[in-house]
C-alpha cells in the first residue's frame, strides 16, 4: 500500500538530496570524511592483507596496509592523527573501527545518492502511483531536492522512520563492529527474525546471495573497490548539491543542474 510505495520511492530516489544531508549529519559526516583520511587512505610498507580488516577490531598498521591498495598514489595521510586517537573513553582499536564504519556507511549511501539524483533528474520514476490515492510520483516537481520538497510530510516521516529502523537494526543485531565486528557489515534479517516485527523474505545485503561463493581475497578487493567508489560518490552528491545552491561553486556542473532556492538542511522547510 502507501507505505510499500514509499519505501520503494527511498530506493529509488535515494532519499534526494535532503534526506542524504540529513542522515549524513546524524552520523557525524565530518568524521566519516576525516576517517577516509585516516581509516582508508592507509597503506603499509608492504602489502600484506590483514585479517583484522575482515573480522577483528584493525589497528593503525592494518589501516597502513589498506591504504596502499586503496590509492597507492597518496598512500597513508592522516593529518588529522585519527588513526592515533580515542572517542568518548574507547580504545584506539574501537575508534578505529568506529571510523571505518562511518565512512563505509556514508559511502554507500552517498553512492545510492548519486546515482538516484541522476535517475531523478533525467524523469525516471516507476509507473505506478505513488499512494493508495493515485498520487504520480512527483517527478513533475524539478530537481531531486524540489521532489523531495513536494513529498508529504507523512511520506518524509515514512522514509526517516524507515532508515531510523536500518541504522538501529544494525547497531542492535550481531557482533558490533567496536566490538571485534566486521565494519561496514549490515547484519542479515533471516539471522535475527526476533528483532523483525513481520517476515522479511530479503535480506538487505546480498538479498540473492551473489557473493557467498567469493574468497576472500575477492572480498577484500571488492572492500577497496567500494571505498574508493564511496568516496568519489561523496564529492559528486556534495558537487551537485553544492552547484544547485551555490552557482558557479562546482565549474564543471555550471549549466548542467538548476539552481535551488530551497535549504538542503531542512527536511521539513
Amino acid at each position: 500500500g502507501k507505505v510499500f510505495a514509499h519505501v520503494v520511492f527511498l530506493l529509488q530516489v535515494t532519499l534526494s538530496s535532503h534526506l542524504h544531508r540529513l542522515v549524513v549529519t546524524m552520523k557525524l559526516a565530518l568524521a566519516a570524511l576525516f576517517a577516509g583520511s585516516a581509516a582508508a587512505f592507509a597503506p603499509a610498507q608492504n602489502a600484506r592483507t590483514s585479517t583484522s580488516l575482515n573480522g577483528a577490531l584493525a589497528t593503525k598498521e592494518d589501516l597502513m596496509a589498506l591504504a596502499e591498495k586503496s590509492n597507492p598514489v597518496l598512500k597513508y595521510y592522516d593529518p588529522l592523527e585519527l588513526a592515533t586517537t580515542t572517542i568518548w573513553g574507547e580504545t584506539n582499536e574501537a575508534t578505529i573501527a568506529f571510523l571505518r564504519h562511518a565512512e563505509i556507511k556514508h559511502g554507500r549511501v552517498a553512492m545510492a545518492a548519486f546515482v538516484g539524483y541522476i535517475v531523478q533528474s533525467n524523469g525516471i520514476h516507476f509507473p505506478f502511483p505513488i499512494s493508495t490515492d493515485g498520487s504520480p510520483y512527483p517527478f513533475a516537481a524539478g530537481s531531486p531536492p524540489e521532489q523531495w520538497d513536494a513529498l508529504s510530510d507523512a511520506a518524509k516521516w515514512q522514509i526517516i522512520l524507515f532508515v531510523g529502523f536500518l541504522e538501529w537494526f544494525s547497531e542492535s543485531a550481531g557482533d558490533h563492529y567496536m566490538r571485534g565486528g566486521k565494519p561496514g557489515a549490515f547484519p542479515k534479517f533471516s539471522d535475527h527474525p526476533e528483532l523483525i516485527p513481520h517476515p522479511v523474505p530479503l535480506n538487505l545485503f546480498d538479498p540473492f546471495g551473489f557473493s557467498g561463493g567469493k574468497s576472500e581475497e575477492q572480498k577484500a578487493e571488492g572492500l577497496v573497490k567500494e571505498l574508493n567508489n564511496g568516496r568519489l560518490a561523496q564529492i559528486g552528491i556534495i558537487g551537485f548539491l553544492s552547484e544547485q545552491k551555490v552557482e558557479g561553486s562546482v565549474p564543471l556542473l555550471k549549466g548542467l543542474v538548476s539552481h535551488y532556492d530551497g535549504e538542503p538542511m531542512a527536511p521539513f522547510g
